[in-house]
């Protein structure tokens, strides 16, 4: 404490004063110099004991926030009285709370990254290796027409399958990181599932499949009309992959005070109960899903509605197939 210049110079200033004030008062009597001595000297004494308590608490808080830069959060420095130092304790305190916090954020976004990384390695492993051999094999001169069409056509849609994956990925990476600006126009459902339904009425065809729709035109809710419809768009070719040749996917509609809610049905084997809490999980693959499956849209599908003050839920129906329910809200709860 006395190596520092300021606590130097508050004694030295005070020792002048008590010397000073000393001085004057021999001229009145030696009685009112003794007293006026004893008095300064126990104000200084006091002053310096003072001082010397605060500047070991103050110490005890930079050991503190050492102890915090090494990364222990363990430490609780909180105390109920009042002052200066114990509103300074309570602030150092919070702010080590919210590190605590962050710092558990941040181990979480590592470990979300690493297990993203790790299945995005997974899902191109396999469609690049498939590529690499058939492209050795397209490299032989003596390797029949036939073969060479086929191979060509393979080598084609696993690109394309690696393309609709990169592509999700970013989408979902630019959602998750705040940049998508989603726009807030007054959407017609009705709009909205005719443009989601083009993508598939071809696969639905093949598939022999209808849809049926039901709802009032003025149905409306404020969204975008393109990222919603991206969503939508997987939701259907999830209820196509599941659907059997033949069948119906029934898509209602309908809006009250609260939201607005479509409601889309397949026919397919339903998700088992223990599936549906992850089904909207990335790259998580359900027991009936499909090989070519990723288990990637109907996470993005989650994320695009969630977005947009929207809710997206699934259940299986009681005879048979899934349910899955879309909610826009009108105001936030």
């Amino acid at each position: 404490m006395l190596r520092n210049r300021e606590i130097q110079i508050l004694i030295l200033v005070m020792c002048s004063i008590t010397f000073v004030a000393t001085v004057i008062s021999v001229f009145f009597s030696l009685s009112t110099a003794a007293l006026i001595f004893i008095t300064s000297v126990l104000l200084i004494g006091c002053s310096l004991l003072f001082t010397s308590w605060r500047y070991r608490e103050i110490e005890k808080l930079s050991g503190y926030l050492r102890q915090i830069s090494g990364g222990d959060y363990a430490l609780d420095v909180r105390d109920n009285r009042e002052g200066e130092l114990s509103i300074l304790k309570s602030d150092i305190y919070k702010v080590t709370l919210m590190l605590s916090e962050q710092r558990s954020l941040l181990q979480q976004d590592k470990i979300s990254l690493t297990d993203g990384i790790s299945d995005i390695s997974h899902q191109l492993k396999t469609p690049l290796t498939s590529m690499l051999v058939m492209a050795d094999l397209l490299s032989d001169t003596g390797l029949p027409e036939a073969k060479r069409t086929e191979f060509t056509r393979n080598i084609r849609i696993q690109l394309e399958r690696i393309e609709w994956l990169v592509s999700s990925l970013l989408k979902l990476s630019k959602i998750d990181a705040g940049t998508v600006q989603f726009k807030k126009d007054q959407i017609a459902v009705r709009k909205l599932i005719q443009k989601a339904l083009e993508p598939v009425l071809i696969p639905m065809e093949i598939k022999e499949q209808t849809v049926s729709i039901k709802g009032e035109d003025t149905v409306s809710f404020l969204g975008d009309l393109n990222w919603t419809s991206e969503a939508m768009i997987n939701i259907l070719k999830n209820c196509l992959e599941h659907t059997p040749k033949g069948e119906v996917i029934a898509i209602s509609f309908s809006e009250n005070p609260l939201f607005t809610e479509i409601i889309i049905t397949d026919n397919g084997k339903g998700i088992p109960k223990e599936e549906i809490p992850y089904i909207f999980k990335r790259f998580y693959k359900g027991k009936n899903a499909s090989e070519d499956s990723i288990g990637i849209g109907l996470a993005m599908a989650h994320s695009i509605i969630t977005s947009q003050n929207g809710d997206l839920e699934v259940k299986n129906r009681k005879v048979k197939g899934t349910q899955f329910r879309i909610k826009f809200y009108k105001q936030i709860i």
